[in-house]
């Protein structure tokens, strides 16, 4: 993952814990729909900074390869 894609999965996050907080949902189906509106509040974010940039957020990196990468990096 880029720092961009973490920041947009921490947006998501932070956005469900305050709408969370702010209604207080009772049962699974309500916190669903809170869950829902924070990554909802992450796609908006995505989709207008790739229309700013012209370019997709998304990579093909992720998490399990980065530390293999860097140790290649650092061998090398």
């Amino acid at each position: 993952m880029t720092n961009t894609e973490l920041v947009l999965n921490m947006l998501a996050e932070v956005a469900a814990t305050d709408i969370s907080v702010a209604r207080q949902p009772k049962g699974l189906h309500e916190a669903t729909e809170v869950a829902k509106e924070g990554a909802n509040t992450a796609k908006i974010a995505r989709e207008q900074l790739e229309k700013s940039t012209g370019k997709s957020v998304i990579s093909p990196l992720n998490a399990k390869h980065l530390g293999q990468v860097e140790l290649k990096e650092l061998e090398g």
